[in-house]
C-alpha cells in the first residue's frame, strides 16, 4: 500500500511563557514510522530554558535561528560541557546524553532548534520520547520520597520539597537576574560544527552549495549513526535527480525559501509532486529518486541520512551514471540513434549536482 509522502508542519506538544516544543507525528507523516525517524523542534523565548532531559533516541540537532547555550552531559562524564550555539550549528547527540538549552534574557529573537534522529530503538517508532529530570513531569516525581531521600542522602521532607519545587514541565522562563553557566570555548571542540561557516563540500556558482556532516568534521556522528548535510540552492536552480546508494532514508527539513519537489519510485511511478516551503518536513523512501527546483527565493534545507557516511548516485550531470555507461549500452537502453546518444552525452559536461537556470 502506498504511503503518503506529503510534507508536513509540526504540531505544538507543550510549552508556556518560556517557549514551546513541537513535534511531527507518524499519524500525520506516516513515513516517520516506516523509517523509524523522529523529528521535533524547540523554540525558546528570551530567557527561556529547556530543562535537563535525555531521550530514547540518538539525534542530530540543528540551530535554525538565534543564539544561546546548550549544556551537554555525555554518558559517564563527570562535568557538563557548556556550548555556545548559534544559527547554523549542528550537534550530534548520542544515546544517553543529558542536555539543557537556554536563550539569553537579552535576546531579540527566539532560539529555534531542529531535532532529527533514529527512533528504531525507542519506545515509539517515528516519535521521540524525552525523559525530564526535573519539573512536574520529571522522573523523580514517580519515585517515593523514601527512594528519593535514600538516593540523594536527604531527609524525606527535603527530598519532597526539592522534587516538587519546580511546577513547570519541560520548559521554563528564568527569573530576572537568574544566571546559568557561561559557555566554554574549549567545549565546542568535536561537539558542534557551524554549517554556515564550514568549508564547502560542493560549490556551484549560481547553482548551490553543500556542507556535509560526517565522522571527519563531527566525530560524534559515528555514535549517532546518522549523516547530515545543509544544502542551499540559488533562485530557480535544480538539484540533480539522485538516490541514496546505501539503503538509507533521506529526511529533509526546509529551512527557508520554497520550490518544487518530485520523487519517483519503482516502476517509474511518481510518488510525490508538490510545492515545499520553509518549516515543512518530508522523507524520501529508500532507493527512490528525488529532485528539487527552487522558486525565485532560492531554497535551503537540512537533511539527515540514516547512515553516518552516506553515498549518493546522481542521474544527471558530469558525475552521473550516464557519463560512465558506454555509448553502445546507452543507445540500446534508450533504443535511440548514435546521433541522439552523442547529443545526450554532450550535455551537462561541466555541471555537477546543481543546475543553474539557462
Amino acid at each position: 500500500m502506498a504511503v503518503d509522502l506529503t510534507p508536513r508542519q509540526p504540531a505544538k506538544a507543550y510549552g508556556g511563557e518560556g517557549g514551546a516544543y513541537y513535534e511531527w507525528s507518524p499519524a500525520e507523516l506516516p513515513m516517520l514510522g516506516v523509517a523509524s525517524i523522529g523529528a521535533a523542534k524547540l523554540s525558546l523565548a528570551a530567557g527561556g530554558m529547556s530543562l535537563p532531559s535525555y531521550s530514547d533516541s540518538a539525534k542530530v540537532a540543528y540551530v535554525l535561528q538565534g543564539k544561546g547555550t546548550c549544556g551537554i552531559v555525555l554518558p559517564e562524564a563527570t562535568k557538563e560541557k557548556v556550548v555556545a550555539v548559534k544559527e547554523g550549528d549542528a550537534l550530534a547527540l548520542p544515546f544517553g546524553v543529558v542536555t539543557w538549552w537556554h536563550n539569553t534574557p537579552e535576546s531579540a529573537t527566539e532560539l529555534v532548534v531542529l531535532f532529527l534522529g533514529d527512533t528504531s530503538k525507542g519506545h515509539r517508532p517515528g516519535q521521540f520520547t524525552n525523559f525530564q529530570l526535573t519539573g512536574a513531569s520529571g522522573i523523580f516525581t514517580g519515585f517515593s520520597t523514601e527512594f528519593v531521600g535514600r538516593a540523594w542522602d536527604l531527609k524525606e521532607d527535603d527530598a519532597a520539597k526539592l522534587v516538587s519545587s519546580q511546577p513547570a514541565s519541560g520548559i521554563v522562563k528564568l527569573s530576572a537576574g537568574q544566571k546559568l553557566p557561561e559557555p566554554v570555548d574549549a567545549d565546542r571542540k568535536d561537539m558542534a560544527l557551524n554549517c554556515l561557516e564550514a568549508k564547502l563540500d560542493v560549490d556551484i556558482p549560481n547553482g548551490g552549495r553543500v556542507v556535509v556532516l560526517n565522522t571527519v568534521n563531527l566525530p560524534l556522528v559515528k555514535e549517532v549513526g546518522l549523516g547530515a548535510d545543509l544544502v542551499r540552492i540559488d533562485a530557480h536552480s535544480m538539484c540533480s535527480p539522485g538516490f541514496s546508494c546505501d539503503s538509507a532514508y533521506q529526511v529533509t527539513y526546509i529551512v527557508r525559501g520554497s520550490g518544487r519537489v518530485q520523487v519517483v519510485g519503482p516502476d517509474g511511478k511518481r510518488v510525490l509532486e508538490t510545492r515545499i516551503e520553509g518549516g515543512s518536513l518530508f522523507i524520501v523512501p529508500r532507493f527512490h529518486v528525488v529532485s528539487k527546483i527552487a522558486d525565485a527565493s532560492g531554497m535551503e534545507w537540512f537533511s539527515i541520512i540514516t547512515t553516518p557516511n552516506p553515498i549518493f548516485s546522481h542521474l544527471a550531470g558530469k558525475t552521473s551514471v550516464w557519463k560512465a555507461i558506454s555509448p553502445e549500452v546507452l543507445e540500446a537502453s534508450f533504443n535511440t540513434t548514435p546521433e541522439m546518444e552523442k547529443l545526450f552525452r554532450s550535455k551537462r559536461l561541466d555541471s555537477e549536482i546543481f543546475f543553474a537556470p539557462n
